[in-house]
Order: C-alpha cells, then sequence, then structure tokens
C-alpha cells in the first residue's frame, strides 16, 4: 500500500534549504504567485518568489514572524516585541505585550464571519454516525461549559484533567478552559488509573472532566470507573464532571456532577478572558515509558500561531477543504491539527473516536470518501498495521477527495527508510539496542531488514538471553492477510535476509509469528511485554490497562510456551 507522500509547502524550519534533493519540488512552488500564497509577503521588501520568501523568514524572523501574527492572529493588545530566545540563557518569549484569548481566535472571529460554517464533524465510533457542529453550536456549548466551570470555582491559573474520548464536548471543554483562563491538561482515554492519578497530582488539578464511558472499536471503556480509582488516590479533586457518552448510568459520589444537567443552566454567553502571549495554554504529559510523567508547557501565541500556520502550509489547507486528523485529543498531534490549528484557521475538522480497523480495515477509507476529506493525517503506527491488510481495503473506496496524505516527521529517535517512488516507511526507533557478541545492533535494524520480506506486515524485535552471545534477538511476525508458508522456509528467509542485509550474528535466533502485536491504544508496541514473554516472566507483564486488544498477549503466550515444547523434545 503506498502512501504517504507529504505535500510540503510550509515555511522556515518546516521548509528545506534548495538542494539536489528537492529543487525540482521546489521549482515546482515557485511557480505560484507569492503573495496569493502568503498576502503578508507583500510587505516583505525584494520578495518576489518562493526562495526569497524563505530567506526572508531566515534571515529577518522578526520581520516575518511579527507580520504573520499581526496577520493571522486577533489581538486584545498588540505585542511590542517579537521575540527574545536565547536558549543558552533557557529564555524563549514571542510576542512580548501582546493580550489575546486563543477561544476567541478559534471561534467568535470565525462565528462573526461565518457562524453556520461547520466546525466539528464528529466521527463517531458507530461506523457512518457522524455529527456536524457549526462555529455557532461550538462557541454556545463552549460558553455555557466556560460559565459552568466558572460556577464550581475554576479561576484563570487554575488546572483541569480533561479525560474522555475524541468528542465536541471534549474540545469544548478545551476551548472552555481557554476561555476562562485555566490550563487543561487532556489525559488520552486509555491511560489508566494509575497515569491519571499521577498527572492529576502532578498538575495539582482540583477538577476533572470526564465522560461516563467511551466507545472504541465497539467495545464500551469504563472512564468513569477510572477516575473513581484515580481520584481516591488525588485528595485535591473537588468536582468530577460527568458527560454522558451512553446511555448507560454509572455510579456517582457527592463530587460528581452531571455534565450536560449543569451545562444547561448557564448563560451562552461568556467574556473571555485577555490573557498575555507568554501565559500558560496547556500541559500535556509525556507517556511515562520511561520514569516519570513530565508536564511540557504550551503558551497561548507562539503555539497557536504555529499551529495554525503549519495546518494552513504544511498540509496545503484551503477553506472549505475537510481536514482529517485521527489522532486522539488526548495526543500533541491531536491538540494542534484536530483542534487549535484547524480552528483557528476557520476550518472544518473531524474528530475521530473509532479505530483504523473496526467495523474493518477500510474503516479510515470509507471515512475519507464518505466525508469527502481533503487532507488525512495519521500516524505511522496505524498505517503500519493496516499494511498487514494489504490495498483492497484502500481501492474499495473512492479516495478522489484526497488532496494531501500526511504522518509524524520529526527526529525522536524514529528511524525510516524511502523507496524508489518517493514514499517513507517508519521503521521504528533507534535508540532501542541489542548486545549480541558485542555488536550493538538497533531492534529497528532488524525490523527493517524483516519487513522486506514479501509476507511480513509487520515485526517486533527484542532482546533475549543467549548462552553463548550473551544477548540474541527475538522477532515476532504478524504474517499479511492470506499469506501461507511453510515455518521452516519462512524461518530460513528470514535469518538469510537478515543476513544479507545486517550480518549473520544478527539474523533472529527466535521467530514467533503471532496474529497481532501488542499495542496501546495509541498504536504504540508494548515492547516490555513482549520482552517479559520472552523471558518467561509471565507474572512480571505490569499494568495492561493502556492494552488495546488483551487477546493479543494470551495469543503471544500461548504461542511462546509451544515454541517452548518443541525446543524441549527436541
Amino acid at each position: 500500500m503506498k502512501l504517504l507522500r507529504v505535500g510540503w509547502c510550509a515555511l522556515k524550519l518546516l521548509l528545506p534549504s534548495r538542494g539536489a534533493a528537492n529543487s525540482h519540488r521546489l521549482r515546482t512552488c515557485c511557480t505560484f504567485n507569492v503573495t496569493a500564497y502568503m498576502p503578508e509577503a507583500a510587505a516583505f521588501p525584494g520578495v518576489r518568489d518562493y526562495t526569497g520568501l524563505r530567506d526572508h523568514s531566515v534571515k529577518q524572523p522578526d520581520s516575518f514572524w511579527g507580520a504573520l501574527a499581526r496577520g493571522r492572529l486577533s489581538w486584545i493588545s498588540p505585542f511590542h516585541t517579537v521575540s527574545d530566545c536565547d536558549l543558552s540563557r533557557g529564555i524563549i518569549r514571542w510576542f512580548q505585550g501582546g493580550r489575546l484569548n486563543v477561544s476567541v481566535n478559534c471561534i467568535d472571529r470565525h462565528v462573526h464571519t461565518s457562524p453556520d460554517k461547520v466546525a466539528l464533524i464528529w466521527e463517531r465510533d458507530e461506523p457512518g454516525a457522524q455529527v456536524k457542529i457549526t462555529y455557532r453550536q461550538l462557541l454556545e456549548v463552549t460558553c455555557r461549559l466556560a460559565n459552568t466551570l466558572k460556577r464550581q470555582g475554576v479561576r484563570k491559573g487554575d488546572r483541569v484533567v480533561i479525560y474522555m474520548p475524541a468528542s465536541p464536548i471534549a474540545v469544548a471543554s478545551m476551548l472552555a478552559c481557554a476561555r476562562i483562563g485555566a490550563i487543561h491538561t487532556v489525559v488520552f482515554a486509555g491511560f489508566s488509573a494509575e497515569a491519571l492519578a499521577d498527572r492529576i497530582r502532578d498538575a495539582q488539578c482540583e477538577i476533572v472532566i470526564t465522560a461516563n464511558q467511551a466507545l472504541r472499536g465497539g467495545r464500551v471503556v469504563e472512564l468513569k470507573k477510572t477516575v473513581d480509582q484515580a481520584v481516591k488516590q488525588c485528595p485535591s479533586v473537588k468536582r468530577v464532571l460527568v458527560a454522558m457518552r451512553t446511555d448507560n448510568k454509572v455510579p456517582m459520589s457527592d463530587i460528581d456532577i452531571p455534565l450536560e444537567e449543569e451545562v444547561m443552566k448557564e448563560e451562552a454567553a461568556c467574556d473571555p478572558v485577555a490573557m498575555e502571549s507568554e501565559d500558560m495554554l496547556f500541559l500535556l504529559y509525556t507517556s511515562g515509558s520511561t520514569g516519570k510523567p513530565k508536564g511540557v508547557v504550551h503558551t497561548q501565541a507562539g503555539f497557536l500561531l504555529y499551529a495554525a500556520l503549519t495546518h494552513r502550509y504544511v498540509f496545503d489547507y484551503h477553506d472549505g477543504d475537510v481536514f482529517g486528523c485521527v489522532a486522539d485529543v488526548g495526543w500533541i498531534t491531536g491538540h494542534s491539527y484536530v483542534v487549535y490549528g484547524p480552528l483557528c484557521n476557520g476550518g472544518t475538522t473531524v474528530l475521530f473516536e473509532s479505530t483504523p480497523v473496526y467495523p474493518n480495515p477500510g474503516r479510515y477509507w470509507e471515512t475519507v470518501e464518505r466525508l469527502k476529506i481533503n487532507q488525512f493525517y495519521g500516524a505511522p503506527t496505524a498505517i503500519r498495521l493496516l499494511l498487514k491488510y494489504g490495498d483492497s481495503w484502500v481501492k474499495s473506496h473512492d479516495r478522489s477527495s484526497l488532496k494531501t496524505l500526511g504522518t509524524d516527521h520529526f527526529f525522536t529517535g524514529d528511524g525510516a527508510y524511502r523507496s524508489e517512488e518517493g514514499y517513507y516507511q517508519i521503521t521504528g526507533r533507534l535508540d532501542d539496542v541489542i548486545n549480541i557478541s558485542g555488536h550493538r545492533l538497533g531492534t529497528a535494524e532488524i525490523e527493517g531488514a524483516v519487513n522486506q520480506h514479501q509476507a511480513v506486515a509487520e515485526s517486533a524485535a527484542i532482546g533475549c538471553a543467549h548462552e553463548v552471545k550473551g544477548e540474541g534477538s527475538y522477532v515476532f511476525i504478524v504474517l499479511k492477510d492470506g499469506m501461507v508458508i511453510a515455518e521452516d522456509v519462512f524461518d530460513k528467509e528470514l535469518k538469510d535476509i537478515v543476513s544479507q542485509k545486517i550480518a549473520k550474528y544478527a539474523a533472529p535466533d527466535q521467530i514467533q509469528i503471532v496474529h497481532s502485536l501488542p499495542k496501546t491504544r495509541s498504536g504504540k508496541i508494548m515492547r516490555r511485554v513482549l520482552r517479559k514473554i520472552a523471558e518467561n516472566k509471565i507474572d512480571e507483564l505490569g499494568d495492561l490497562t493502556t492494552l488495546d486488544d488483551h487477546t493479543a498477549v494470551q495469543e503471544i503466550i500461548d504461542g511462546h510456551k509451544q515454541i517452548l515444547k518443541k525446543e524441549a523434545k527436541n
């Protein structure tokens, strides 16, 4: 399945300089009218084409970013200094002196011009059950929710945890916080009670917004139960606002408040609070895969402008397009390209609640066809998952509305390879290393090699104890649908590929074919689980609450036991 050739048309750090590898693409970009592409360019002296625009952004960044900030954002008070940045002193400040409100930029100003334009398309878990929310409706819900928060004692600078599925009320909760100057911290609605409690305590939150349940892939997720367990460990929490995603009733305690009932008691207008450019907008925590989760601070103006510009230029978004980012709102991608970027630009953005394979592996493409999505933005993990199912699920749907396909492209220790056609395949972590006979080898290198076998859809390599080499490699393989191959032949072919592509010492010591890999709901492979299984430490699997499919783990355990029995006989 050939996917994800990104149409990059961005600026400064987002846009590479002219070079042999990209000169053809840049010449293509240069054919457009620069002021039509970016109206602010008319005020930049000597800028007449694409190259001039980029050079101006690099050589005169204050002129460039200052003009864009004035033109793209609505200010309550203008800024007097574009930037004050000195990494050696740890100082990063943008648009000092300026005051604005993010919710006004994302809703109010669009209500004035296009009140009935669709802001959100909620693609619910139930196939074909989309709900459209206009900018007028979004403003009303946001204001009512903001007033509800104020009635519960939330003030400027207070922290509010949002633990909800991708839904309009989750977006309104984020914008309501921004409207009254509260700081939201959205926690992915797949994290465990312990992980949620860690974030509540660290952020010092007194208010939690959640839902009774969530629906994901046709399954019910008990959000309220998770919150109840977390709150027991968080004495600071005074109120829990509970929305109803399903009709199922859940136990309510003295601190629990039915959100919909309270919201409808409030007025549909709420004066926005003027925020300094460098005031905190939101906290977003790392996944906590290593050590304690760390809260990353994002401020008001700089984040909003960057999200809006990258949404517009990286994805080539135009007014009237339907933008589909299928990331969860609990991740930075969801914050930037489901909520703030598209809404700041007055766009129509899709909220995707389901999974790529529910009710079948064609869900993404059926959604593209039905909603006529123009830009589709998905995670590499989801694309790797879909590779298993071949091209038929893609080709069976009309994708003619698509203009841009995008995925995460930044160095975080991930590796990739580029095909002759120009397509990129993310292979995995570069910092996950196995020490085989004194040779340090990245697991991504092994996976990249075995994935070249025509029968392999996806793989995960881990280190395992070896009597001679000290450490060997154990590779879990997911075959493409319909692939049937003799086990001994397949093992030999995989080892030959790795030997040829890397070295003989790198050939897998153990190969196990599995139906699926254990992944979190965000698509991350839970390698620690695979390591424990390979080490026969089944009782040390740890917290599995974020696991998307628990049957995958049991299937792998059973398969590993069969391998051990076979080895014992031999």
